[in-house]
């Protein structure tokens, strides 16, 4: 059996608990062991001691995962990447590297110190890149500036091949790299099911030789931010309607590669009545063209034939890394409990669908502030890329859904939580049997956000498989690259790309 020189905790040592944990605790983990790898080296030997051992293995770098991929109780090895969170500029490759355990405010604020440049990443700044860029990555800067993996342009990866044996592979955007595949699968294809990645470099297409302040976009020097909240008790039926139009409407205008507006980025928070709130969060760096007037008109368009007065509306010129970029952040809830389910937009909601959003989101016989519909600004430069040049499929889409619920800590509380989300998304998708088929409407849903009820017939019963709606026309492709660097199928979970 292969050593690995990685630090080893089992279930007796003070430090488990904790490296169990992750952000859903309806999954917490029980493996024989963690391994705390430091380096490449540490994560393949880690992986071929158990994979001699036959024993399943599972790899974290942030923890963030809303399913059980990395606390399955099947898993016995559990692999931490968290040490590995180097972030710089590797003059070798005259590309900016981070790897997998380096989280979003350790990123930011290295590119942005070091070089005054950033990435179009997420605003939960507890997220490590290792699963947000395999997932595709997005944020606040999508609309200027792409997806994640629109700037990444290499990956190294620890595999497995069919002789048992493991081994670090580098796949880089060249098409003549014979590992090429490998890179292409993880720009979009989901963490856990091809290998485990140790390495990214990222580095924007067409920037020039040997400047690395030119290599990534410009972070924005500040920002606008507007927040417009009402209550619920101001809200009526007709207003809750025309927000939910407007909010599309403006998405669907202003969503085209290059259009003036795609700058302005923003979040739709819809709580359950409980809750009592709707917020609207709307951003655009200041140097963007005409940033006042493209905050003030789409303000005014999404407010447009609204009776009900804001309870309040503030505005205010923030630096780049100040307090606005967590603008809406997963609570870190030690205890917390949670279900999410999501789906991508090409244009707004029909009116059944927002009849049912306003049905779930209103009733009475459900109480939690935290269920809620997240509508997120999406579209803009993330639609100039074809959908077969990175493993990310939805390329002509307005907006990101986000339906959850969650933060209660009594398993008790577990059936009565997931009752309502289940029958709030199925009626949502009620024309296309309780999921986002692809349509004109809706494109699938996003593997950042998983969500394994779409792989339950009792779910999903539009006849469609999970696959699709993940990764549509790519997932032929990613079985082709599952099938060449991890052939035993060593790295799955319930949504992870299958051998056949």
């Amino acid at each position: 059996m292969t050593e690995t020189t990685a630090a080893v905790v089992t279930r007796d040592d003070p430090r488990y608990p904790a490296l169990v944990e992750g952000y859903n605790h309806r999954f917490v983990g029980r493996p024989d062991e963690v391994r705390l790898a430091t380096d490449a080296a540490d994560v393949q030997a880690a992986v071929q001691a158990a994979v001699d051992a036959g024993r399943r293995i599972a790899v974290r770098s942030g923890g963030h995962c809303f399913e059980d991929f990395t606390a399955h109780p099947d898993v016995k090895v559990l692999v931490d990447l968290s040490a590995l969170n180097h972030v710089g500029h590797d003059a070798g490759r005259d590309a900016f590297v981070m790897e997998p355990g380096a989280r979003l405010d350790h990123v930011y604020r290295a590119l942005h110190d070091g070089w005054g440049v950033t990435i179009p990443a997420g605003t939960c700044f507890e997220v490590a890149v290792g699963g947000h860029i395999a997932a595709g990555g997005y944020g606040p800067l999508s609309r200027r500036d792409g997806l994640v993996v629109d700037h990444v342009t290499a990956v190294e990866a620890v595999v497995v091949g069919a002789d048992g044996r493991a081994r670090t592979v580098v796949g880089t955007d060249q098409p003549d790299d014979p590992h090429h595949d490998l890179w292409w699968a993880h720009t979009g294809g989901g963490g856990g099911s091809f290998g485990v990645v140790t390495k990214y470099w990222l580095r924007t297409p067409g920037t020039p030789d040997g400047d690395p302040a030119r290599q990534l976009p410009r972070a924005p020097r500040a920002v606008l931010r507007r927040d417009t909240m009402w209550s619920w008790d101001a809200i009526s039926d007709a207003d809750f309607r025309t927000l939910l139009r407007n909010y599309c409407t403006w998405y669907e205008e202003n969503s085209e590669p290059g259009a003036p507006a795609a700058a302005l980025w923003s979040n739709l928070i819809i709580t359950h009545r409980s809750g009592t709130m709707f917020i609207l969060t709307s951003v655009i760096p200041d140097d963007a063209p005409d940033a006042a007037g493209v905050l003030e008109a789409h303000t005014a368009a999404v407010t447009c034939g609204i009776d009900a007065e804001p309870m309040s509306v503030t505005s205010e010129t923030s630096p780049w890394l100040d307090t606005w970029l967590p603008s809406y952040s997963w609570p870190s809830d030690p205890q917390g409990r949670y279900k999410n389910k999501a789906g991508y937009l090409r244009r707004g909601f029909s009116d059944a669908q927002i009849t049912a959003i306003h049905r779930h989101l209103s009733s009475s016989d459900y109480e939690n502030p935290m269920g809620c519909l997240v509508l997120t600004g999406f579209g803009g430069k993330v639609n100039a890329v074809a959908p077969d040049a990175t493993a990310v499929a939805q390329r002509d889409c307005i907006l990101k859904a986000s339906y959850s619920t969650g933060s209660w800590t009594d398993p008790a509380d577990d059936e009565r939580h997931l009752a309502w989300v289940r029958a709030y998304y199925r009626d949502v998708y009620a024309h296309s049997g309780g999921v986002p088929v692809p349509d004109d409407t809706n494109d699938g849903s996003y593997i950042g956000y998983p969500d394994t009820d779409l792989a339950d017939p009792e779910w999903n019963t539009s006849g469609i498989d999970w696959s699709v709606l993940y990764f549509k026309n790519n997932y032929a492709r990613l079985q082709r690259v599952k099938r060449v660097y991890d052939p035993l199928d060593v790295f799955h979970h319930g949504l992870s790309v299958r051998l056949r």
